[in-house]
């Protein structure tokens, strides 16, 4: 998982971070990246090297309109025991 925490500054660079998903598509096998309840953020690409280039790529585009109001907040994730 890529760490872009939504609205945490980093003090030198002004720069923010925000959190990524990324799963992988059985259809095509592509990488895909998305920010959760950013619309627009989401990307594929074929290494976790490229999907990074590509989500901070597509995060600087939509930030050319202003900061986002985001629709939901990653959390984390839980492993669950299912008999």
């Amino acid at each position: 998982m890529l760490r872009l925490t939504p609205g945490a500054e980093v003090k030198k660079c002004g720069m923010k971070t925000y959190t990524a998903v990324v799963e992988r598509d059985p259809a095509t096998k592509l990488l895909v990246g998305y920010v959760p309840g950013f619309p627009g953020a989401h990307t594929q690409a074929e290494t976790l090297d490229e999907l990074n280039t590509n989500l901070r790529e597509v995060i600087s585009m939509l930030l050319e309109d202003g900061d986002p109001e985001l629709e939901a907040e990653y959390v984390g994730t839980q492993t669950l025991a299912v008999a």
